[in-house]
């Protein structure tokens, strides 16, 4: 709900990247990430209505890097930016153990899904600020299905122009990062049928879901302002688009994706989110525009993806027909791999493997479950892979 807060990147690695699309080398690509947990009771296994606690807590080592969100279940965190996956993975590990050690001091535990497991309040408890009363104010009950939670991967951009092409770029991928990133599958103690069912939640926002392909920088800064004086937006942190270029900092948010249950799945969205990022700005350096799609079979695409994840069935868009997930993620990493460092490859290669063969977050939550057909199972292993 808050507009982001990842620390702004030093002009180094814009510099950086300038000079190696003069030399024709590929760009580099820093990203940082956002991940939001929810806190629960680990005798119950309900929602904790405590998360501003965690977070003071927390704090005293974290400082601001980690803050409360719209509901009083929640807790948001952000890395610093990285090139590197693996400074990356470390720092997300040391900022999910703080957190979860200051929730165990106060005799409480974190869980990274995109929904809860089990049932919650309705309306929900809401964090008190002012931005949040107004969003109740002016969106009403769909407030009260927000105690979902998302990780957005940020890339380092030097330029608007230069997000908003990258952007045209990576909607295509929109439906394979959606699959890879399942991990909502139980709503008020159902399962949903879907991989993600936070996809869908999320959807009901009045700006949601794939963004439109921008001409320009004009056309963009057109649109919001449209949105703007029509009310639609609270302000230019309210875009909820799966990709955003950021109001404040100089990245492109990909917001797709559920939170994640293990670092190593975090580690595997960023990688995609960077290889394929990486591939835009060479593509955009060269002059190449992106795909133009049609949006009624991208948004038919990312409704797939949510529903059947990895292991079901994608919409292939060149086509309109169907093809097995795992196809279209192998041409994901087909194209995103090339531009990461190689040091990464070997760590991404193995997280691909243990995906094909657990599946993604959500498979896993089922296969807890499928132990005693009993969903408490389901909150401990999330418990369990918070800090795995």
């Amino acid at each position: 709900m808050k507009s982001e807060k990842w620390t702004a990147a030093s002009g180094r690695s814009a510099v950086a990247t300038a000079s190696s699309r003069r030399s024709g080398a590929a760009p580099v690509v820093r990203v940082g990430v956002e991940e939001e947990y929810l806190v629960v009771d680990p005798v119950s296994r309900q929602l904790s209505t405590r998360a501003d606690k965690v977070v003071t807590e927390a704090a005293a080592q974290l400082g601001d890097r980690v803050t409360t969100e719209l509901t009083r279940y929640q807790v948001e965190v952000r890395t610093h930016p990285h090139t590197s996956l693996t400074d990356l993975g470390d720092d997300l590990r040391h900022i999910r153990r703080a957190v979860a050690q200051a929730a165990a001091r106060l005799g409480l535990r974190i869980i990274s899904s995109g929904t809860p497991v089990l049932g919650q309040h309705t309306p929900p408890p809401l964090t008190a600020g002012d931005r949040y009363a107004q969003s109740l104010a002016t969106f009403r009950a769909l407030d009260h299905e927000q105690s979902v939670c998302a990780c957005h991967v940020h890339v380092e951009m030097p330029d608007l122009p230069t997000a908003l092409a990258v952007s045209n770029h990576l909607r295509p991928w929109l439906p394979a990062l959606i699959a890879l990133s399942g991990n909502s599958p139980y709503w008020n103690g159902q399962d949903t049928g879907y991989d993600s069912w936070r996809t869908l939640t999320w959807g009901r926002w009045p700006v949601a879901g794939p963004p439109p392909y921008f001409e320009s920088a004009a056309h963009y800064e057109d649109l919001l302002g449209h949105l703007l004086s029509s009310h639609t937006l609270l302000d230019r942190g309210g875009l909820y688009w799966d990709i955003r270029p950021s109001h404040h900092v100089p990245t492109l948010e990909i917001r797709v994706a559920d939170a994640a249950p293990t670092v190593d799945d975090t580690l595997l969205l960023a990688a995609a989110v960077k290889g394929l990022a990486g591939t835009a700005l060479d593509a955009v350096r060269d002059g190449q525009p992106g795909p133009r799609l049609q949006a009624e079979m991208l948004r038919a695409a990312c409704w797939r993806a949510a529903r059947d994840g990895v292991k079901g069935q994608s919409i292939d868009l060149a086509s309109s027909g169907l093809e097995p997930a795992s196809r279209r993620l192998e041409q994901l990493w087909d194209t995103a791999t090339p531009v990461l460092e190689p040091g990464e490859v070997p760590a991404v290669d193995s997280a691909r493997r243990d995906l094909a063969a657990r599946g993604n977050g959500a498979d896993r939550q089922r296969a807890a479950y499928r132990h005693r057909h009993n969903h408490l199972d389901v909150v401990d292993h999330l418990v369990q892979q918070a800090t795995a």
